[in-house]
């Protein structure tokens, strides 16, 4: 929990209930009811009633203590006051603002290193100028991170965002227990895998965003987020008839495949930057992202000169891919950092199973080796082929060599790990390159042990 947010001035509808609003400003800087009551000095009991609207006549040091707790704004402040002066609002009232909490779930961790990324994609959904884009990238690269943080900018900007968790998807947000609008999302999940009829969802769609939005918007101005959905168990005909039936919606994807269909727009996500150690590396994004974990499981350590060098070469060794440093930090629970960097050095693959993950660890190997598994054979040879040479690193013309392929053909191979997120692009040695992963080359390497 963080007291570190500005105070909060955002415009508020003239006749939001008041459970609503605290609600509302409560999810927007990430507190519990817990956390609010805590900070606010009243009863967790006190907060849950007023958010579910059975208090409507708090006192007014309880409103006052409440907009402290939350740093409200003047603006925010006199909108929580009036709505606790009205009192009780008509059922449908009541209904609207519900629907008007359309916010996408809040991350437990703050976004690092991805701010070109981020802006990428709400520039692109938030003008329109794409309607579909599905972010893709290996397991554990940060793509529902990416995706939580594109949903709240977009949200912020005025567009109500609809979250449906798919079976892929990961659990490091805070999800909404009492909203209808997950119900909604969910719905348009199962509609686009070909359950039920249209005459069934759009109608009640139409009602939502409307309710939304308001009735001289641009009809059905909204983004459903499917996060960890498995792009080939969907439908693109009945993607085609909703985006018709709601010029103003947009979609964003999360998975490991791409949909590959007309008017897709791939995003592929590569692990985070982390170039080969030098003297100055503290604000690679890669560095940045394990200092940022380093801090949660081992404050005592002072990221001296000394410890910035191992951690950018524990960063390098390890691609910048975001799981595999959260896995590689957690170690540091029970050894010091250059210890570490002797074992990221000699064999990483144990370090790849997270000590705070239970266990079972983060099973990142299984994972990726079960991306291996469903690439082609071709294309599964040519890893095991790169895994040998030196760091997994190689040239267009070694893969070439390698297959024995036509350029145009190898050219098309080469892509399609580049999309599997197996391989990234590496400008190293001043040229054009690429590298297996080192979490790949450890489960191929798991794999070719069985």
């Amino acid at each position: 929990m963080t007291l570190s947010h500005p105070p909060q001035d955002t415009p508020a509808t003239g006749t939001a209930p008041l459970g609503a609003l605290i609600r509302g400003h409560r999810l927007r800087i990430g507190l519990t009811q817990r956390e609010l009551a805590d900070l606010s000095t009243i009863s967790v009991r006190a907060i849950r009633d007023l958010e579910k609207g059975k208090a409507q006549r708090p006192r007014t040091d309880t409103v006052r203590l409440i907009a402290d707790a939350l740093r409200l704004g003047p603006r925010a402040r006199t909108a929580l006051e009036a709505a606790a002066r009205r009192g009780p609002c008509a059922g449908g009232e009541v209904r609207r603002l519900s629907m008007e909490r359309a916010a996408p779930p809040v991350p437990m961790y703050p976004l690092v290193g991805r701010e070109a990324e981020a802006g990428v994609v709400v520039e692109e959904l938030g003008s329109g100028a794409e309607r579909l884009i599905t972010v893709v990238g290996l397991s554990g690269v940060g793509k529902t991170r990416l995706a939580l943080e594109a949903a709240a900018r977009l949200y912020d900007a005025g567009l109500p965002v609809l979250w449906h968790y798919g079976d892929g998807a990961t659990a490091d947000c805070l999800r909404a227990d009492d909203d209808p609008l997950p119900r909604l999302a969910d719905d348009c999940a199962r509609y686009l895998r070909g359950s039920g009829e249209p005459d069934e969802l759009l109608p009640e769609l139409a009602e939502a965003l409307t309710t939304l939005n308001g009735e001289g918007a641009t009809p059905g101005s909204a983004v459903i987020v499917l996060d960890g959905v498995d792009t080939a168990a969907l439908d693109f005909g009945r993607l085609s008839r909703m985006l018709r039936t709601f010029p103003g919606l947009r979609l964003l994807l999360t998975g490991e495949r791409p949909w590959n269909v007309p008017g897709e727009r791939l995003f592929l996500l590569s692990p985070l930057e982390a170039p080969a150690p030098a003297a100055e590396q503290g604000d690679a994004p890669a560095v940045r992202f394990f200092l940022s974990r380093l801090r949660r499981v081992r404050p005592d350590i002072v990221p001296d000169e000394q410890a910035l060098a191992d951690v950018a070469w524990i960063c390098h060794r390890l691609d910048g891919h975001p799981a595999a440093l959260g896995a590689a930090a957690s170690w540091l629970t029970v050894c010091d950092l250059p210890t570490l960097r002797s074992i990221v050095e000699s064999d990483p693959a144990p370090l790849l199973d997270d000590l705070a993950d239970g266990p079972d660890g983060s099973r990142l190997q299984a994972r990726v080796g079960r991306t291996l598994a469903t690439l082609p054979a071709p294309h599964r040879a040519l890893i095991g082929d790169l895994c040998g040479v030196d760091d997994g690193t190689f040239l267009l013309q070694d893969a070439l060599r390698l297959t024995g392929h036509p350029l145009p053909e190898c050219g098309r191979l080469i892509r399609e790990l580049l999309v599997s997120g197996v391989i990234r692009t590496c400008t190293d040695g001043g040229r054009s390159a690429f590298r297996v992963l080192c979490v790949v080359r450890a489960a191929a390497g798991a794999a070719a042990s069985v």
